[in-house]
């Protein structure tokens, strides 16, 4: 394989600039305690700037958002502060970087949110369970939004848009994918609601729709994207409806400015091409178990403009350099995915110079 590969040639998503197709996907680490990034998250980020874009670990918009243990956040003056120390690492080292506004909905526990209650389109606890400081717990019956709640969620979405940009960060992804509060909307075993929140696709799409345009309004389109997972049973969702849900949903993208739509997870049967043409030339990254062949692959028939990867980036800080020498890639340890120090964070090297 030669550098004419399309995974090494620059493009563009709305206002932002990539030298590269290879973005990093998001992945929660779990290491920013109090919310706050710091000097070690700045390292990290840093680290991987190669990426043609980073997309950040899921940072919530609200402090009602926080359902992880030392996930960040960008709704306070500190958590603004510690990002733009991201943004200034990254932006030093060439890189590109937007914020991924993650609010975690019913997907949650009180004891990672200083006792706030979970909330949720409805009153309906997601199976499973959330690791906690004293160890796993069940998911809880969340609090039911009202209509006050959902314009609260809706504003904090476009406060935290407007301080990742006062951050000096490149722009924001709409985490609307993985079960987390806005597919919680989408998804009819998640809500119940007989509201104009709820009931029919158009309802249960409106709440994503309404954070969408509400992060555009604040910041512009050409800086916000949008990740979505159709048919993806992740953190309790269930959709018997999702292929009217998502055409729906996609046919409103498409009146729609925004930079990008991140999609990842996609079900047998949704496909690529006749989405992309439905989302009226919006620019699509692409995510789920990629190599360089397959990538390209999907880059040269026009299927994306770029493609996401994930864990390779833990363990290959460099991935983008391994993958253009075709050198074999380090295997990250899953021991250390969540919460800790350096170890299994920042330690991984780089290829030998």
């Amino acid at each position: 394989m030669t550098d004419a590969s399309p995974l090494f040639t620059p493009t563009r998503l709305g206002e932002i600039v990539l030298a590269n197709r290879i973005a990093m996907a998001p992945m929660t680490r779990s290491r920013a305690p109090g919310g706050v990034p710091g000097a070690l998250n700045a390292t990290y980020y840093a680290q991987r700037a190669s990426a043609g874009l980073i997309i950040t670990e899921g940072t919530s918009p609200s402090p009602d958002g926080h359902g992880y243990s030392n996930i960040p956040g960008l709704h306070t003056p500190a958590q603004v502060e510690g990002w733009r120390g991201v943004a200034q690492a990254v932006h030093a080292a060439g890189g590109r970087i937007v914020a991924q506004l993650m609010h975690t909905g019913r997907v949650a526990h009180p004891d990672n949110m200083g006792g706030l209650p979970v909330v949720g389109p409805s009153a309906v606890a997601a199976a499973g369970q959330m690791f906690t400081a004293t160890g796993p717990k069940d998911h809880p019956v969340p609090r039911a939004l009202d209509e006050a709640g959902i314009a609260r969620i809706v504003a904090d979405y476009a406060a935290a848009s407007r301080n990742a940009i006062a951050a000096g960060l490149d722009g924001v992804e709409i985490h609307a994918a993985n079960g987390y509060l806005p597919n919680q909307f989408l998804a009819p075993n998640a809500n119940r609601r007989t509201d104009r929140w709820g009931g029919d696709a158009a309802g249960r799409a409106r709440f994503v729709l309404a954070v969408l345009d509400a992060a555009i309004a604040a910041i512009g389109g050409g800086r916000v994207g949008i990740r979505l997972s159709p048919g993806n049973p992740f953190n309790d969702i269930a959709d018997p409806e999702v292929e009217a849900t998502y055409a729906h949903l996609f046919a409103e993208l498409g009146k729609r400015d925004f930079a990008y739509l991140h999609l990842f997870g996609t079900q047998p049967g949704f496909d690529v091409p006749a989405l992309a043409a439905r989302l009226s030339g919006a620019k699509l990254i692409l995510n789920g178990g990629y190599d360089r062949a397959r990538a390209e692959a999907d880059l040269a028939a026009g299927w994306a403009e770029a493609i996401s990867f994930g864990s390779a980036f833990i363990a290959n800080p460099d991935l983008p350099a391994r993958l253009r020498q075709g050198a074999p890639l380090a295997a990250p340890d899953p021991a250390t995915f969540y919460g800790g120090d350096a170890r299994g964070y920042t330690d991984y090297p780089a290829l030998a110079a």
